[in-house]
């Protein structure tokens, strides 16, 4: 069957779309002359409204359900939906397109039956949390080589493996000012919660002073009184909020090294190439640190500490200092 016109689906989150993209290249590569569009969310469609590898982007309108949505792409010869997720699903499965592809995790047991209606093809991921914590070391597939697997069975035979975030002139332009090579600790409220606390996050940046690069702070909305907390204090050289997409990679670009708790800032630095140590919580660390670890960069993958208590907060902040050192 010739493939002219393919639908992809990505609902969820930014850093998730960002794992997508090396199967979207691939997708491209494999049908060079079809027609992608990818369906998003109003809020991750950042990450491919610039790309050279779709065709369209179609946002999910509020209050229109993604099965409805579905069916505005009727005739579609391929549809895959890139999250394992119901709402990607259904939406995909609302197409009817001949060929409908996706993937769910082992212990789903109700998604994988009724996968069985909505897709022609389902893979079967063991990225489950519960699992990895009662099998000691089980291997679970970073989540960009779980969504190329669907590009495989889709039939693409060359991959793309980069991370692929597109950043023009513009939003190079906006960074100029950023100091150069600067350490970027990209704030979230992770950093507030669950074996970490603003002061800690405080006493961190003078910490990483002695390694005597600029240090600079990235926040989004979800983290404006903690940048006000950084900012009050003046343990940064720069915090930077309110910046567009391709702002925030273009920071991130410029930077020697970058610190985060947040899986999206980490696969925005790995799509950049820049060294990235990350913060994984305590719980269910052993399939997280596999599945979002940073991509195809140097990289330090740290375990946040069980408690808030003093002594564990210093170790983990030597943990990172120390981490950031090798990668500079």
């Amino acid at each position: 069957m010739s493939i002219r016109r393919i639908l992809l689906s990505r609902l969820d989150r930014v850093g998730d779309l960002i794992l997508s993209t090396p199967a979207i290249a691939t997708l491209r590569r494999a049908f060079p002359d079809a027609h992608i569009t990818i369906a998003c969310s109003g809020y991750n469609a950042v990450v491919v409204e610039k790309s050279p590898d779709v065709d369209a982007v179609a946002c999910l309108p509020a209050r229109v359900t993604p099965r409805d949505f579905g069916r505005h792409f009727r005739g579609v010869d391929l549809a895959i939906a890139l999250a394992p997720n119901a709402a990607d699903m259904r939406l995909v499965a609302a197409t009817r397109a001949p060929r409908r592809i996706g993937y769910t995790y082992e212990r789903r047991y109700l998604t994988r039956v009724v996968a069985r209606h909505w897709l022609t093809d389902c893979l079967i991921s063991n990225a489950d949390p519960e699992s990895c914590e009662r099998v000691p070391h089980r291997v679970v597939m970073h989540e960009v080589n779980q969504v190329l697997a669907l590009a495989q069975r889709a039939g693409a035979t060359e991959i793309v493996p980069d991370l692929r975030v597109v950043i023009d002139e513009s939003d190079r332009a906006a960074a100029t000012d950023f100091p150069p090579d600067p350490i970027i600790v990209h704030l979230g409220r992770r950093w507030t919660e669950h074996g970490s606390t603003t002061a800690s996050l405080l006493a961190l940046f003078r910490e990483l002073r002695p390694l005597g690069r600029p240090l600079v702070a990235t926040y989004g909305a979800d983290a404006v009184e903690l940048a006000d907390a950084v900012r009050a204090a003046g343990v940064a050289d720069r915090v930077a909020g309110g910046l567009t997409f391709g702002q925030w990679a273009a920071a991130f670009e410029r930077a020697a090294a970058i610190v985060t708790i947040d899986t999206g800032a980490t696969h925005v630095a790995s799509a950049v190439k820049r060294p990235t140590v990350v913060l994984f919580e305590h719980t269910y660390f052993w399939l997280n640190s596999q599945e979002w670890s940073p991509y195809r960069v140097p990289n330090a993958v740290l375990r946040k500490p069980p408690t808030d208590a003093p002594d564990a907060l210093q170790a983990s902040r030597a943990e990172i200092v120390a981490a950031v050192a090798r990668l500079l």
